[in-house]
Order: structure tokens, then C-alpha cells, then sequence
């Protein structure tokens, strides 16, 4: 039965975070008080998904770092100047908005990256060798790189979001890695697939929760939301592309391809999300939440893309 409902839910992620946020919105006068739970509901979905991680994936790196360096360079290197250029070209003296997009593509990638690369036949293992790298540098990339571009115009308590950083995905990154590693691979097998359902449910309640935060600024739908939402499609869309145009340059396998576009394209958006809640003005988040309408159906609309693109390929090659 749950393996029935994680499949049901995979295919459904497309529509469970919107309807999330939607849900979030429209009933934030019953759900504010929950929202203090939401960083101990992000860290069993951080759990979760790094169930199948161990250290040994680390000494991939040594082989062939290159599209992990190339991954992390698109994340928090190209990406984040790209946002905040673009940022500074729609909403001039708009410091929150600029650090909200700033901030919704700096935080680490995302876990659910390897639900898309599984389903595409990417390689899994580059793919939690960077999801595990990405999350353990995150507690000082993240808060470094928003202060970073966003200068002194934003108030931010730096070491807060560290912390909140290692509480919420290091922390239970490691446990589940440190279990793996325990039981020789054998708990993923176990326990992965009665989570997983619970893990993809988890995300849906994050995403409610912390809409309730910025209901205020979601619910009015003016030119500057749609103008904003625009920005977040058009940001989080060229991330994917990015990525993938990178690795098709260098000649890399398809295997290698589907892992770094996906990596490089997603985020770990309801981190993003619980953090500008957490540690900044509701301005901030407005932009990390809107990333939680796109992020899944543009997962599925380029695995879509991908299947059509090397299906063409093929039939080019046979012919």
C-alpha cells in the first residue's frame, strides 16, 4: 500500500507543491501557529532522502571531480549573479526582492533531484555524491553568499541561519548516511520505501506552512507578484537549461548529462523557504515560495523534453 501511494505521489509532485502553497494561502489564519514545527518536519524529509548516501560516494570525487566543480560553480557561482542582475534590472532599489531571488538560488540542490534522475536513468551516484557535498557546504555558502549580494541592505542574523542550516539538513544528512554505512547499505532498502511516502507528504506541509508566513503578499495579486513570478519561472527555467547546455558542450554520457541538469536546475526550495521565513523579512520569502509553484513542473516538463530529445537522437543515428 505505501509502495502504491509513494508512486501515486511521485507523479503528483507537479501538483502537490502549488496546491500546497494555494492551501497555505487561503487558510494561513489556522495554520500560522503550526509553523514552528516546520524545521523538524524539513529534517525527516532531509533524513529520507539521504538514506541511500554514505561516504564511499565521496571518493567519486577523486576520479572525476569535474561535474561536481561544474554543478557547484552553476549553483553558487553563475546562478546567483544571474538572479541578482536580473533582480537589479526589474525591481531597482527593491533590496528584499533582489536578495529573495538571490536567496531561492543559493540554497543547496535539491533531494528531490534523485527522485528525477531515477526516473530519467541519470547517474545516481554523481548525483548524491553533489546532493551530499552541496548540503554539507551549504551552512557556510548560503548564509556567505546572501550577505554577499545583498550587502548591508538586508538585516540577517548570520550565525542563526547557520545553525538552522546544520539543524536541518547536515544533522540529518549525516545520521542517515552514518546509518547506511552502519547496516552496509541495508536500511535503504528497509526503510527508504515505507518513508518515502511520508517523506513527499512532509513536503507538502512545509510548503502549506510557510506560505501562511507570506499569505499577505500572496493573496493580492498585483503587477508586481505576476512581475515577480515571472522572474522565479524565467531564473529557475535557465538553471536547467544552464546546466545541461554545460555538460552537452563538454561531450559528457547522457547518464552524466540527466544528473548534472538536474542537480544544477533544482533546488532544496522548501529549505529556502523555511529559511527566509525563518531569518528574514516576509518580503524576502515571497520569491522562495513562488519557486515552489515551478520547481517540480519544470522537473517534469524537461525529463519530458529529455526523453523526446535523445529519442530524436537515436532514431538520427539509426538512420
Amino acid at each position: 500500500m505505501l509502495q502504491s501511494l509513494n508512486r501515486f505521489l511521485e507523479k503528483a509532485m507537479p501538483v502537490i507543491t502549488p496546491a500546497s502553497v494555494v492551501l497555505g494561502v487561503i487558510f494561513a489564519y489556522y495554520l500560522e501557529s503550526y509553523a514552528f514545527l516546520v524545521p523538524w518536519i524539513f529534517a525527516f524529509i532531509t533524513f529520507t532522502g539521504s538514506l541511500g548516501s554514505n561516504f564511499k560516494s565521496l571518493k567519486n570525487v577523486a576520479t572525476n571531480p569535474m561535474p561536481i566543480l561544474v554543478v557547484l560553480g552553476v549553483l553558487h557561482i553563475i546562478m546567483p549573479v544571474w538572479a541578482w542582475t536580473l533582480g537589479h534590472l526589474v525591481f531597482p532599489g527593491d533590496s528584499l526582492t533582489v536578495t529573495g531571488l538571490v536567496l531561492g538560488v543559493v540554497i543547496p540542490t535539491g533531494v528531490t533531484s534523485l527522485l528525477w534522475i531515477t526516473i530519467y536513468k541519470g547517474n545516481a551516484v554523481l548525483a548524491l555524491t553533489i546532493v551530499l557535498i552541496d548540503t554539507l557546504l551549504s551552512p557556510i555558502i548560503v548564509p556567505y553568499s546572501v550577505a554577499f549580494f545583498s550587502g548591508t541592505t538586508v538585516e540577517m542574523n548570520t550565525m542563526a541561519l547557520m545553525k538552522g542550516m546544520i539543524g536541518m539538513v547536515v544533522i540529518p544528512s549525516v545520521m542517515a548516511m552514518l546509518l547506511n554505512q552502519a547496516t552496509k547499505g541495508k536500511i535503504k532498502p528497509v526503510l527508504g520505501p515505507k518513508l518515502a511516502p511520508f517523506s513527499k507528504m512532509a513536503i507538502g506541509v512545509c510548503v502549506t506552512l510557510n506560505s501562511t508566513k507570506v499569505a499577505p503578499y500572496l493573496s493580492k495579486v498585483d503587477a508586481k507578484l505576476i512581475k515577480m513570478a515571472i522572474m522565479v519561472l524565467l531564473i529557475a527555467f535557465s538553471g536547467y537549461l544552464l546546466s545541461w547546455m554545460i555538460a552537452k558542450f563538454l561531450k559528457w554520457e547522457k547518464e552524466e548529462i540527466i544528473s548534472v541538469m538536474y542537480t544544477g536546475g533544482m533546488r532544496n526550495i522548501a529549505a529556502g523557504a523555511v529559511l527566509a521565513v525563518a531569518y528574514f523579512p516576509a518580503a524576502v520569502a515571497v520569491p522562495v515560495i513562488l519557486g515552489t509553484l515551478f520547481q517540480q513542473v519544470l522537473a517534469s516538463f524537461y525529463g519530458s523534453w529529455l526523453n523526446r530529445y535523445y529519442h530524436n537522437s537515436a532514431k538520427q543515428k539509426a538512420a
